[in-house]
């Protein structure tokens, strides 16, 4: 197992011009992460399910010298607001597309991991006139495999139910291929979302789509990937959790114009765990021009 020197959230973001905030997207108080100026071209960051917008701190101070970077907690998650019903996809596609009309962007690109992922692409296929380019990370949406799905619920509700340091670690590295990468900042971090009185109820509504029968109606059939036109990466890892190399080739084929990248060593979440491979690689995509 590799040894990481100590890092916390505030060493990643020390030398980084960012802002942390709050603004309200139609009914939801959206907490956000902000990196570059609005003189770049807008780029909204999603988090995976039970994340928060620390999955994106390695990646704001390169992201920002090209883009307005904006990097939020989806509802039901971080510090957003938490509402009390089941959340599906069209309930994040709403929140992100409000979130979009409170800062005034009408045309972004994206890019989401795992649950992010699956926003992100249901977001293009409904809304193609606010989508510029897209990044799928370990994507969610395409699967259903109750192995992957039990043991996600099973991770995300132990430490919902009780947050302890160990709880909260697990659900961490099941995230990635060293979990020597979960540093006690990074527990802290989450373990402080965890706490908050609400979250318990919160974690319950954004585990719905852990739940056969509602994930397979909200679920990206192959004919939605092919009705996709925004120039999309399909990035997957070696080490991915929730499924292999091979059904990110399956949908980078389905998207018109879609394209694989493939990391090495790096789990669920590879802007995390090689931030700088996944930065060049992000960065080169995005910046391309048709």
């Amino acid at each position: 197992m590799a040894i990481h020197t100590y890092t916390s959230v505030w060493s990643d973001l020390a030398q980084v011009e960012f802002a942390q905030g709050f603004i309200e997207a139609g009914p939801y108080r959206t907490r956000y992460l902000r990196s570059g100026d609005s003189t770049k071209p807008p780029l909204i960051l999603l988090h995976g399910v039970t994340g928060h917008a620390e999955a994106y701190v390695r990646n704001l101070r390169s992201h920002g010298e090209h883009f307005s970077v904006w990097a939020i907690d989806l509802i039901g998650h971080g510090y957003s607001a938490k509402p009390n019903f089941p959340l599906e996809i069209p309930n994040y596609v709403d929140h992100v597309i409000a979130f979009m009309q409170a800062i005034g962007v009408e045309r972004a690109s994206f890019s989401g991991e795992s649950l992010g992922g699956w926003v992100t692409a249901a977001l293009a296929l409904a809304h193609p006139e606010k989508v510029d380019r897209i990044v799928l990370n370990t994507m969610g949406g395409t699967m259903a495999n109750p192995a992957v799905m039990h043991r996600l619920y099973e991770l995300s509700m132990a430490a919902a139910e009780d947050p302890s340091w160990e709880r909260v670690k697990a659900r961490l590295e099941w995230l990635m291929a060293d979990p020597s990468m979960v540093t006690d900042d990074l527990i802290k971090t989450r373990q402080a979302i965890f706490q908050q009185p609400d979250w318990k109820m919160a974690c319950e509504m954004n585990m719905a789509l852990q739940k056969m029968d509602v994930r397979l109606r909200n679920m990206l059939t192959d004919d939605d990937l092919r009705a996709i036109q925004a120039p999309a990466m399909v990035l997957w890892t070696t080490k991915d959790p929730s499924g292999p190399v091979d059904e990110g080739r399956r949908i980078a084929g389905l998207l018109p114009n879609g394209r694989l990248v493939v990391m090495d060593n790096c789990g669920h979440w590879p802007q995390y765990e090689d931030p700088e491979t996944f930065n060049r690689h992000q960065i080169d995509f995005l910046l391309e021009r048709d």
